[in-house]
């Protein structure tokens, strides 16, 4: 015969419990969880809190190539290395170096590359999407392969593309070129080389050479898929009543797409663009192997003039200052677009 016990209740074993007593059985879930979060935060520790705090204390010192030994300890110099990032003294080590005009490129970086991914990834997920589409699981293969390709293997392909002399841009234009009576060495256009803003007038006061073209073309081609992947994970969430009940209220096709899919595609896009948004503003690869911040570092972003005063400068105390710099302009970009759009708002309420 099966005997039925009650659940034992809490401190049955001491009917007078103390106030700690009480607390110790109150927090044993608590407790347990922590518990099983140490393993990972000691883990933390030592990969990213420690590295983290020890750069922003070089960025307050002289740290140079004689104090990597460790037998040498750095010079404190306070806010010496934010001064000379910040009021341009730098010039004398970096040429033509003025950290406003590199900020506002990285700034415009963003501005133009983000909407493009998102409006793309969007427009083509709804496109394959559309029911009776033939060889919809092919098309979704094709687009993720610019997700598993190594950034160093696109961005020498792309230029390689636009070489001057055997690119594939210039001669494909060269081609057409010739249909119209058009000279071939119209065509021979120096991608990375030339200086010239071929759109004088937009930008005025920072001029984008044809580098900041080519490298556009680029991470357009390597940041739609990932918005698309999203935009079609969120697609699949919506009812496909809500259609059905808009085509029968004779909604058009356009409003339904501005009235149902814009507004329920909105909680997973708006993330989504907020991380595009983080990487695109710290892309080192597209930048560094494309165009190496060229011509006359017009091209450079934040993160790729940090490396350099690592790499060629070896001026290690201002490049971690320059580091810190670089956080607190991310999370105030962050915050800013988590503020516009209400990305991390609630949908369920």
């Amino acid at each position: 015969m099966a005997v039925i016990s009650e659940a034992r209740p809490p401190n049955a074993g001491n009917p007078n419990p103390t106030g700690f007593a009480r607390w110790w059985e109150r927090t044993a879930n608590t407790r347990a969880a922590y518990l099983y979060l140490v393993p990972a935060f000691i883990v933390m520790a030592i990969i990213t809190f420690y590295p983290m705090f020890y750069q922003v204390w070089m960025s307050f010192t002289d740290f140079g190539i004689k104090n990597l030994r460790g037998t040498i300890p750095p010079n404190v110099v306070g806010l010496q290395n934010y001064q000379q990032i910040l009021n341009g003294a730098l010039t004398a080590k970096i040429a033509n170096f003025s950290f406003w005009r590199v900020l506002a490129f990285n700034l415009v970086w963003v501005i133009t590359n983000v909407p493009i991914h998102v409006v793309f990834g969007v427009l083509i997920a709804v496109l394959l999407n559309t029911p009776g589409l033939w060889f919809k699981k092919v098309y979704r293969a094709i687009y993720v392969l610019p997700l598993v390709l190594p950034w160093l293997v696109v961005a020498t392909v792309f230029h390689n593309l636009f070489d001057q002399d055997y690119g594939a841009i210039n001669l494909v234009m060269a081609w057409i070129g010739q249909f119209f009576g058009i000279s071939k060495e119209i065509f021979r256009i120096r991608w990375f080389e030339s200086i010239v803003p071929p759109i004088p007038w937009f930008l005025p006061g920072m001029p984008l050479p044809l580098s900041y073209y080519a490298m556009l073309i680029t991470n357009i081609w390597m940041g739609w898929p990932f918005m698309c992947i999203v935009a079609t994970g969120a697609l699949q969430s919506i009812p496909r009543d809500l259609y059905e009940a808009a085509s029968i209220d004779g909604a058009t096709g356009r409003q339904q797409f501005f009235n149902i899919t814009v507004p329920l595609l909105k909680p997973a896009m708006i993330p989504a663009a907020m991380v595009g948004t983080i990487i695109t503003f710290n892309l080192f690869n597209c930048i560094f192997f494309m165009s190496g911040g060229g011509p006359l570092y017009q091209t450079n972003i934040l993160v790729t003039v940090a490396y350099d005063l690592v790499r060629t400068q070896r001026l290690y105390g201002i490049a971690a200052a320059f580091c810190v710099i670089i956080f607190f302009v991310l999370l105030a970009l962050t915050l800013v677009t988590n503020r516009v759009t209400r990305a991390t708002e609630r949908y369920d309420v």
